[in-house]
């Protein structure tokens, strides 16, 4: 039985299914080992964790632990009685009418953050004016339809993943920022900041970037000066505001005072980096890389709600959830009729019934007709279905993005 235990009960002779965290954050080679010596102990101790997984068919057991069915539970049911009180984002046009746009938007910045990097590279200063708009076209694609541009930012080439996860940062952080109320300007600044949060990684050699595998400690130690980098790459840059200061030195910094480089308290962390972090979590871990697979996106709001208990903080977590949905835009689902679908838009006013655009049967293991689906809407009036489950895409093997309305 997988079971979730506290650090301090972990012992030699156990055997850890899940460290609970992201990939990057702990020291092991694998994300699943037995737990042969105290350095062991003592190098999870020290790697921030404060809760994971063990699998008792492998090692020792707790008694009183709960199993990971419970804790998945549990957690679900807290998800869902928040998100069925939630407003979500205003639609002001359709997905079918913002997605070409949004795709030229989603080309022109990949381009600039590749511009920006190759600049870096040669310690040239980042250029506001070409910046700007860019941050700007992001903005009011996101005020027209919210969901066309972050689920096309859901399709990420693996080797273009450096500067597609920049762009998802910020649209990301846009769409936060305008879900929590927040001023033009604000959102502006954030936006600078998330699309050039990582720029100093133009300085981590491509080798370690991109490198297939676990990174060693001397090369984890290389890629976690990459805060600080940029931060200095971005001082240079003459109008930069303290807003995308912050956030490119600060979005690495967790509320347990766990983070990188300085490792702030969470009174220490500015509203700012906190949103960033949040944002930079969930899109490293939707991904997929050249090292891991990504999860679902429910699935990653889920273990972020989970880890907001430590790492971030609980109030931002449940703000980032009512932007996005409890099933954000792109998420495959299983739906009570057995059809699976795709979400294309949330629901103004309850999380839990976004529009869905079915196209697969798994009573007979094959695809349909599509069809747009209101779930907050009965039978006979374009409804009548509810969501039993997120589901993985390559369980069924089906590709839910070909009828999402765009290609690869």
């Amino acid at each position: 039985m997988i079971k979730k235990i506290g650090v301090r009960q972990l012992k030699v002779g156990m055997y850890v299914h899940d460290f609970n965290c992201d990939w990057m954050e702990h020291p092991f080679m694998r994300n699943q080992l037995a737990i042969t010596s105290e350095e062991q102990l003592r190098k999870v101790h020290e790697s921030g964790i404060h809760e994971l997984y063990i699998d008792t068919g492998k090692g020792l057991d707790v008694a009183d632990a709960p199993s990971a069915e419970q804790v998945r539970s549990t957690l679900e049911r807290e998800l869902h009685d928040m998100a069925a009180r939630q407003p979500a984002a205003t639609i002001r046009v359709s997905l079918a009418e913002e997605l070409a746009r949004a795709a030229q938007v989603k080309h022109q910045a990949h381009q600039l953050v590749r511009n920006v990097m190759a600049d870096a590279r040669l310690g040239k200063a980042v250029e506001l004016d070409e910046v700007e708009p860019v941050v700007e076209s992001i903005t009011e694609s996101i005020l027209r339809n919210p969901g066309a541009l972050t689920g096309l930012l859901r399709i990420k080439n693996k080797d273009d993943y450096t500067f597609l996860h920049s762009v998802s940062v910020c649209t990301l952080l846009v769409a936060f920022c305008r879900s929590a109320g927040l001023g033009a300007e604000e959102t502006r600044q954030a936006g600078l900041g998330g699309l050039l949060h990582d720029t100093g990684k133009a300085l981590v050699p491509d080798a370690i970037l991109n490198k297939p595998g676990r990174l060693t400690d001397a090369e984890f130690d290389i890629i976690r000066k990459h805060p600080r980098d940029g931060y200095e790459i971005l001082l240079r840059t003459p109008g930069v505001g303290d807003i995308p200061l912050d956030i490119a030195l600060h979005h690495h910094e967790r509320m347990d005072g766990s983070g990188y480089p300085d490792k702030l308290p969470g009174q220490r962390i500015t509203a700012f980096a906190q949103m960033a972090a949040i944002v930079d979590v969930y899109d490293a871990i939707t991904a997929d890389r050249c090292y891991h697979k990504g999860m679902p996106a429910a699935e990653a709001l889920r273990k972020i709600y989970e880890w907001s208990k430590f790492h971030f903080d609980p109030a931002q977590v449940q703000a980032f959830m009512r932007c996005v949905g409890i099933y954000p835009v792109g998420t495959l689902v299983l739906l009570e009729s057995g059809r699976l679908g795709v979400v294309i838009e949330p629901h103004e006013t309850n999380l839990l019934a976004p529009k869905v655009r079915v196209f697969f049967s798994t009573k007979s293991n094959t695809y349909i007709k599509p069809l747009d689906l209101d779930l907050s809407k009965p039978l006979g009036m374009g409804g009548g279905d509810r969501i039993l489950s997120h589901e993985s895409a390559e369980k069924w093997r089906v590709e839910p993005m070909r009828f999402f309305g765009i290609g690869a």
